[in-house]
Formats: structure tokens, sequence, C-alpha cells
């Protein structure tokens, strides 16, 4: 019998029923402005509400239109709200569900990584966590067949996760997916402010970000080490906050969408 993690936030951060969730999906990507930019090899991707952080997320994954059946493994990596945890945390299950389907987990690369000294396994910390299961369905509507390496993480180094990331890097079959909001419930003009100043560091591969600028920093930041010596070419994608889409203007949280592309040889 197959080990399925279930949906935990369907029907609260986005729409419980498949047809609803499928339209919902569908409207965002096609909503996304037209991208004429090349494969990324890696996308950092907010993950709020979909009423809140969807029409950013869509400007990311729409992207991936044309390489849908190219990619056909997908390292998602997003920072814990609800569980604590040293390192970071994969999953016993074999499968990953939504509300449209499962998506099986690849084992293999679980096993390539479970030596490593950085990494737990903890069905606990995934249970609830909402940092990795929003991506889901994008990646549902924009990708044809996948495998995902779900990766949960908490207090870790820049180096604990390039290392993992070094180890799956692989080539245009696998996309990472980074998943972190912004700056939380500063007032819109101070939001704006200091989140264009995080994008900027993102942008010139700062690997120091704070849990206070994103909450995914710990995983952005591996990314960032990792990007910088491969010599990717980082691109923002679309800036906003909660104050745009679908909140008040007083305390907003901020979103932010980036693509990393490979350099052509």
């Amino acid at each position: 019998m197959t080990l399925t993690r279930p949906p935990a936030v369907a029907g609260m951060f986005y729409p419980g029923q498949p047809g609803t969730l499928t339209s919902a999906v569908d409207q965002l990507l096609a909503a996304a402005p037209a991208s004429a930019m090349p494969q990324p090899k890696a996308l950092i991707v907010p993950h709020a509400g979909y009423i809140y952080s969807g029409s950013t997320a869509a400007m990311a994954y729409a992207a991936l239109a044309p390489w849908r059946s190219t990619i056909r493994r997908v390292v998602l990596l997003g920072p814990t709200h609800r569980v604590a945890v040293d390192g970071l945390a994969l999953p016993h299950s074999e499968a990953f569900a939504t509300p449209l389907g499962s998506i099986p987990l690849d084992r293999e690369a679980i096993a390539e990584l479970a030596e490593l000294p950085q990494i737990v396994f903890s069905d606990r910390v995934h249970a609830e966590e909402h940092s990795l299961e929003v991506h889901l369905p994008f990646l549902q509507r924009v990708l044809d067949v996948f495998t995902l390496v779900p990766l949960a993480v908490g207090d870790a180094t820049p180096q604990a996760v390039g290392e993992v990331l070094d180890r799956l890097w692989g080539g245009p079959e696998t996309l990472i997916v980074i998943s972190s909001d912004l700056s939380h419930f500063l007032p819109y003009a101070a939001a704006n402010q200091v989140d264009g100043e995080t994008c900027q560091h993102i942008l010139q591969f700062d690997s120091h970000i704070r849990p206070e600028q994103a909450c995914g920093a710990f995983p952005v930041n591996g990314l960032l080490l990792v990007a910088r010596r491969r010599g990717l070419l980082p691109q923002l994608i679309h800036h906003c906050n909660s104050g745009d889409t679908a909140g008040d203007k007083q305390r907003v949280v901020g979103y932010a969408a980036f693509a990393f592309h490979e350099p052509h040889v």
C-alpha cells in the first residue's frame, strides 16, 4: 500500500474541489503575461493563499509551459511553519496528494540524500506544512508527468542546503523550486522598500538573507550560494504584496517570483 501524504490546506489556501481548483489555477496561469525566458533551472515562488500570492506564483509557473514534457523531477524546498527542525526534513511518504491527484516521490533521489548529516526523516514536519503543498496544484497543471523531492527546511546553513541541491542538480529534467514569501506584517510603503531591497540582494546572490526578510531564507540562501557558483543568471519576474492583491495596506506580506537560468554554452 502506498503511503500518501494527504493535502492539509485544501479548502483553505486554495480550493478543495478538483474542478474548482483546476479552474482557479488555469485562470491564474492564463492571466500571467507571456514570457520568452529560457528554461529556468530554479524558481523562487511565494506560498500564501492563492487570493494573495497566486497571481505572482502563476507568473513563474506559466513560464514553464514550453518544457512541460522536459521537466520530469521537481526538487521543492520550503520553510517549516509549524514544526521546528534542525536541517532538512524528508517524509517517509511515497506520494503527496492534492485534490488533483497524487504525485510520486523520487525514492531513488531521496535515498541519495539519506546519508547526509543535515537530512532527517519526519512525517510530522510535513503533515500540516503548507509551504510545499500550495505549489503542487500549479505543478500538476503546468507539467506532464513528474516526480517530487519535498524538503521542509528548518535551521540549515547555506552550505548544508547547497550540498543537497548539488547532489540533485541533474540536467534539464530537474527543476528546483524554492518556496518563500518576503517580509511579514509591515505597512504597505515600508514593505515595498524592504522587499525591494531584498529582491536586489537576491539578484546579487547575497546568501545572507534573514528570515525577517524572507520566510524561506534558509532554502533561498542555499540556492543563491549554488546559483552563484554555477554561474546562473537571475531574473526578477514579479514583486508585489498582499496590499496589491487581497488584503489591506496596514499589515502586508511581500511576494516575489524569480527565475534562475543556466548560461548558454
